[in-house]
């Protein structure tokens, strides 16, 4: 992979006093980011905002299942060369239209979230590489590694291809953090890779590539916030990133888990597009849903934006060992409410 390293600092102290600055190239809405600098536990947090349900479920996969990299749903894909796999490690993942996983952890604190880039370049079939189409790119790395540095390196042996489902491409990027604090952003631009490799690499949206985003950094300051001062407030990829920049460099040290999450979570509704928002070029796209990942203690946290509550699982409640079931749960329920580890429901074989 191309990797483009610290060229511009995005640190704690940086996110203080600059943000990026998205340009004006319209995309899907999605927000992520990754706070690694609290002593008690590393946290992430996502946005889904998406014109139409993507009719997500919470999914549980223990290791030793069994994935075909080449198969969208019944229908194969990549005819020559497809990635196959059993995977090492178990995971709790949001699934997508039930070919894919868009957001997750595994057992050893790995998280992985895919959002939306239209400069999305997988370039040319290269039938000498195995290739993994773009819906099982975030499962590929939970299902194979244990931190940000095992993952890219398994990665580089692959080749991501594009995926469609719903009339919709997988246009999408790839951020991965862990348990240690690290963190990776890889983008697909004019068919080659670009890996953003390090722990200041906490705050995505969407369009235009990163490397444009690092390079509008420091334009603006806000070295010195306050009440008064004028934050961008509308729901395109530049307001939201500076919105989550600002609030992200305010964090205080969390007592306990959940002010860990209700701040990640804080910021997460912050950047939020609301029903009936208008997004430039594309109509309306709500968040659909938020997610906050405990990376330390394993917990998922997900919280659908048409119910009032947060609802969780801690993987440590599922058996993952190989022969165990998958388990599934549709989260589209307003009768759920806090940990449902106990709710999910075993599934005859993974669905996908």
């Amino acid at each position: 992979m191309i990797r483009k390293l610290n060229t511009v600092a995005m640190t704690a102290a940086a996110l203080g006093s600059s943000i990026a600055v998205l340009a004006t190239t319209d995309a899907f809405a999605c927000t992520r980011v990754f706070w690694n600098t609290n002593a008690l536990a590393k946290v992430s947090g996502r946005t889904m905002d998406w014109p139409e349900s993507t009719m997500p479920k919470l999914a549980v996969f223990p290791r030793g299942t069994a994935r075909d990299g080449g198969k969208v749903g019944p229908d194969v894909t990549v005819k020559e060369n497809a990635a196959k796999w059993t995977s090492k490690y178990g995971s709790i993942v949001t699934t997508i239209y039930g070919i894919g996983t868009v957001d997750g952890l595994n057992e050893h604190g790995l998280g992985a979230h895919l959002l939306y880039l239209n400069a999305t370049d997988f370039g040319p079939r290269d039938a000498a590489k195995p290739a993994i189409h773009a819906g099982l790119w975030a499962q590929y790395a939970l299902d194979n590694a244990t931190t940000v540095a095992e993952a890219l390196a398994l990665l580089d042996k692959v080749q991501i291809v594009m995926a469609e489902a719903h009339g919709h491409k997988a246009n999408v990027y790839f951020a991965l953090e862990d348990a240690t604090g690290d963190s990776a952003i890889i983008e697909y631009i004019e068919g080659k890779p670009v890996v953003h490799h390090g722990s200041e690499f906490r705050i995505m949206t969407n369009d235009p590539p990163f490397d444009q985003q690092l390079a509008l950094l420091g334009k603006l300051d806000f070295s010195k916030p306050s009440s008064d001062m004028t934050l961008p407030g509308n729901v395109n990829p530049r307001d939201r990133f500076q919105r989550a920049a600002y609030y992200s460099a305010m964090l205080t040290e969390p007592k306990n888990e959940r002010q860990a999450i209700a701040q990640i979570l804080a910021i997460m509704r912050n950047v939020s597009v609301p029903f009936g928002a208008p997004y430039k070029g594309f109509g309306i796209y709500n968040t659909e849903y938020r997610t906050a990942l405990n990376l330390t203690d394993k917990r998922y946290f997900f919280e659908l934006t048409t119910s009032p509550n947060v609802v969780w699982a801690d993987l440590a409640k599922f058996d993952l060992t190989e022969g165990a079931p998958a388990w599934e749960i549709d989260p589209d329920n307003i009768d759920l409410s806090g940990d449902i580890s106990a709710k999910f429901q075993k599934l005859d074989k993974a669905p996908f």
